[in-house]
């Protein structure tokens, strides 16, 4: 079994797309592949056929790697809930709720339990592809960490050093993370990629030598700035706030913000283009307003009172269509109930009214894979519009009650998978909320558009508001195949595999297998 591990110089150098990057190569290649993070701080996460949390970033490496999410590839997850505050999440489920200092002191806890997971993996896997979080150069977290140069001494592994040139600084950077690194970390950094460059490489080349010469590690490659449709990370998305194309779809973007990944699958409609507003005055009048997730729905509706953008939805809704999800379909009830101080200390707190629910925060977390179908969707005024086969993830700790005026959308049909370690849960059960009218929805649905039908009949309702061609819709996943081949291809270019092997200890299985 081999290892190599990636870390960089700062948050959001591309750490995460470079791990990818590597487990669709070394796929590729011929080995038997697995990407982890033994700790990620997201707020996008995903349910595993089991029922169990870990964040995105990993999800989207097990596909490169040509396998199923599990947790064991993200043991620890932490979704902040305020600047100090954070749900800690551990191998799949709610360990408690944690301020920084508090985790802090309980990392070293961990140390056995990451090392035995992480050995448990060897057995199984040819190769592993670590990822680090941050900087390694953080001094004062070293004595306890669990994540980067903690994590490698742990488990005896190689490091690869990123840095981000797109940014500026990435020679200071690189240079100035090994001078805060120990003699033993320096010893584990066996080679630097600098990350997103633009422009000509010949008049990069000095600085590489030169980097070399300060830092007696190698370069092992420089790879080009580019854009794939692939999902982001919290630190890195680029919230787009322009219309860019004829249908317009504006996306509430909210302080705690989390599963924003729920509009990737939207944003490859061509026709199709997805903006994040902020104020008010930003609003306008879309085609299509979606109220995304959030980590705390309670305190993010007040912000959006005292912002107007709540009042602005409000009046757009006597025209428009809304579609919330998750924290968003929780804001357009009655009412949001926390009797348990779940998220707040506030009690109760009304609602957008625009759907007859009324939420309570109960104290343990639904983590569910679903499929559905969709049961009363008629009064959107597009054909065929019942028994639309929609599938994702349910993570919330709310439940929500109907009121007289409200119907379900999907009936469930099946909980987690008959294909998991548990048996699967195959009764039926109802899923989100439609008015009367038909134009305001609401689900607890992560990856609603992920499924060619919902999204298909989604946009071509918008298209046909718009005396526009109805079209097909493409499945997702395999577009999603498409982009990390082209990845792959792209960082294959662009570093020298030859000493990525060398690094740790093995040979090219022949051929590349595309």
């Amino acid at each position: 079994m081999a290892k190599i591990m990636v870390q960089g110089t700062a948050s959001s150098v591309g750490k995460s797309i470079l791990v990818t990057a590597l487990c669709r190569i070394f796929k590729q290649d011929g080995f038997s592949v697995c990407p982890f993070k033994s700790q990620n701080m997201s707020l996008n996460s995903y349910i595993t056929l089991d029922g169990k949390e870990m964040g995105r970033a990993q999800v989207l490496q097990a596909y490169a790697a040509g396998l199923e999410p599990e947790v064991f590839m993200n043991p620890i997850l932490l979704k902040p809930s305020s600047d100090k505050k954070c749900q800690v999440i551990v191998n799949g489920k709610v360990f408690g709720n944690s301020t920084a200092m508090e985790y802090h002191n309980m990392k070293v806890e961990f140390k056995d339990m990451l090392k035995m997971q992480f050995e448990e993996l060897e057995k199984k896997f040819d190769i592993i592809v670590m990822e680090g979080a941050g900087s390694p150069a953080e001094i004062n977290l070293r004595d306890r960490d669990i994540v980067n140069m903690g994590m490698a001494e742990l488990i005896d592994a190689p490091v690869i050093l990123a840095g981000d040139i797109d940014k500026g600084g990435v020679f200071a950077s690189l240079a100035g993370t090994m001078l805060l690194l120990n003699e033993e970390e320096k010893k584990r950094v066996k080679a630097t990629i600098i990350n997103k460059f633009r422009g000509d490489i010949e008049i990069l080349k000095p600085g590489l030598t030169m980097l070399e010469d300060i830092i007696h590690i190698p370069c092992a490659g420089v790879v080009p700035y580019f854009r794939l449709d692939l999902e982001d990370e919290d630190g890195t998305v680029e919230f787009n706030k322009k219309i860019t194309a004829p249908i317009d779809v504006a996306v509430i973007w909210l302080p705690h913000i989390s599963n924003f990944t729920d509009l990737d699958a939207l944003k490859t409609e061509e026709d199709v283009s997805v903006r994040f507003v902020t104020t008010k005055e930003e609003l306008g009048n879309p085609d299509l307003l979606i109220i995304p997730g959030t980590k705390n729905t309670i305190e993010d509706l007040i912000t959006l009172r005292k912002s107007g953008l709540a009042e602005a939805i409000v009046k757009y809704s006597v025209e428009g269509k809304v579609l919330g999800i998750c924290g968003g379909y929780q804001m357009l009830g009655n009412s949001l109930n926390d009797p348990y101080g779940v998220e707040t200390n506030l009690e109760k707190i009304e609602g957008l009214k625009l759907l007859d629910i009324d939420t309570v925060f109960e104290e343990e977390k639904i983590t569910t894979r679903v499929k559905a179908r969709s049961i009363n969707m008629t009064a959107i005024d597009v054909v065929n519009s019942d028994n639309i086969e929609v599938y994702g993830y349910e993570i919330h700790m709310g439940i929500c009650k109907y009121g007289h005026k409200a119907k379900p959308l999907f009936e469930i049909y099946e909980k987690n998978s008959e294909h998991s370690s548990l048996e699967g849960d195959h009764s039926s059960s109802f899923d989100g909320a439609i008015n009367e009218v038909g134009n305001i929805m609401g689900t607890y649905i992560h990856g609603i558009f992920d499924g060619v039908e919902f999204r298909e009949y989604i946009v071509n309702a918008l298209r046909v508001k718009k005396a526009m061609e109805p079209k097909k819709s493409k499945v997702y996943e395999s577009l999603r195949e498409k982009e990390i081949d082209k990845l792959a291809d792209i960082v294959r270019d662009s570093i020298d595999m030859d000493s990525i092997y060398k690094i740790m200890g093995l040979k090219k299985l022949g051929t590349v297998n595309n």
